[in-house]
């Protein structure tokens, strides 16, 4: 069983910076995809971004050129750089991972808290 663990969630004010890391239990290179998810209060989890195969990335609307997803393979672990940080990307943050379709691996969430 991979675990999951997030770090890097902090509280920033707006317009700030935070890098997000997950570090697996095991080689990353057994995952199909891997991406970031977030919960705000009384909100549904949405995949915030999303990288697969070949490096491919997608990212929902509301980040597209403020945060940034990479892996290092030698390192196992998963990054997520966030610029221009606003109070609506206040969340818990999620690092997930799928072997296949399904998003089989879950961290245990970090809190990001942006004051305006």
């Amino acid at each position: 069983q991979v675990q999951l663990v997030e770090s890097g969630g902090g509280l920033v004010q707006a317009g700030g910076s935070l890098r997000l890391t997950c570090a697996a239990s095991d080689t990353i290179l057994k995952f199909n995809a891997m991406g970031w998810f977030r919960q705000a209060p009384g909100k549904e989890r949405e995949l915030v971004a999303r990288i697969g195969t070949g490096s491919f990335t997608s990212y929902v609307d509301s980040v597209k050129g403020r945060f940034t997803i990479s892996r290092d393979f030698s390192k196992n672990t998963l990054y997520l750089q966030m610029n221009s940080l606003k109070p609506e990307d206040t969340a818990v943050y999620y690092c997930a991972a799928t072997i296949h379709t399904i998003w089989d691996y879950w961290g245990q969430g970090t809190q990001v808290t942006v004051s305006s």
